[in-house]
């Protein structure tokens, strides 16, 4: 199956459940390569989570006991998924607070956020808990901020050409290494990474 991109559509602009992919030009250093996950996006600006930057010295385990969420002594006994768990840097806006995003099979009245039919947003610690005692999410990565526009400021990034967008999938936000995201993503919208790099020095 073959995805093209969706030409921005300045009529239908709300992208909740796209990819946002960084082009080659991205002037921002803080989101070179980036691919971003829309959370959110309405009149009043959007939000989203970068998939594709590891949280350096950071795992789930670590992170759990850092919360006091279990004590040191029992972090032997955490599931064995939690760590397998990803820990991301989401983005350059409130970076010491986690934001989860997971399948739809785990929700919390009044704090998760289904953003498309496989995925939901949830920002409370009793998700961590949840992870940490085996009752959470079949799939979650766990991500350390997030990225943020306000009202009209992504639109023109992606009049600027700032940015691709494709639809996004599971296997991406959950399996795939964070590494190998950003070449992942282009291919969905038909673009070979080699070639984006090749035509990136010429207007």
């Amino acid at each position: 199956m073959s995805f093209q991109q969706t030409p921005y559509d300045a009529d239908s602009p709300y992208l909740d459940g796209q990819l946002l992919v960084a082009m080659p030009g991205m002037t921002d250093e803080r989101f070179a390569r980036a691919v971003i996950y829309v959370c959110a996006h309405s009149p009043e600006g959007a939000m989203g989570i970068i998939l594709n930057r590891p949280a350096a010295n950071v795992n789930m385990p670590d992170l759990l006991v850092q919360l006091e969420i279990v004590p040191e002594l029992d972090r032997i006994h955490l599931p064995e998924q939690v760590g397998r768990m990803q820990v991301l840097m989401g983005g350059p806006v409130e970076t010491s607070r986690g934001f989860v995003l997971h399948s739809p099979d785990y929700h919390i009245a009044q704090s998760t956020l289904p953003i498309d039919d496989s995925v939901c947003l949830t920002a409370t610690i009793d998700i961590l808990r949840a992870i940490a005692q085996g009752r959470g999410p079949r799939e979650a990565v766990l991500a350390l901020g997030y990225a943020g526009w306000g009202a009209g400021q992504l639109e023109l990034e992606l009049q600027a050409n700032g940015w691709l967008n494709c639809p996004a999938s599971t296997e991406l936000i959950f399996s795939t290494p964070a590494d190998i995201r950003y070449e992942m993503a282009l291919r969905r919208i038909g673009i070979e990474p080699a070639m984006l790099s090749m035509e990136a020095g010429h207007a």
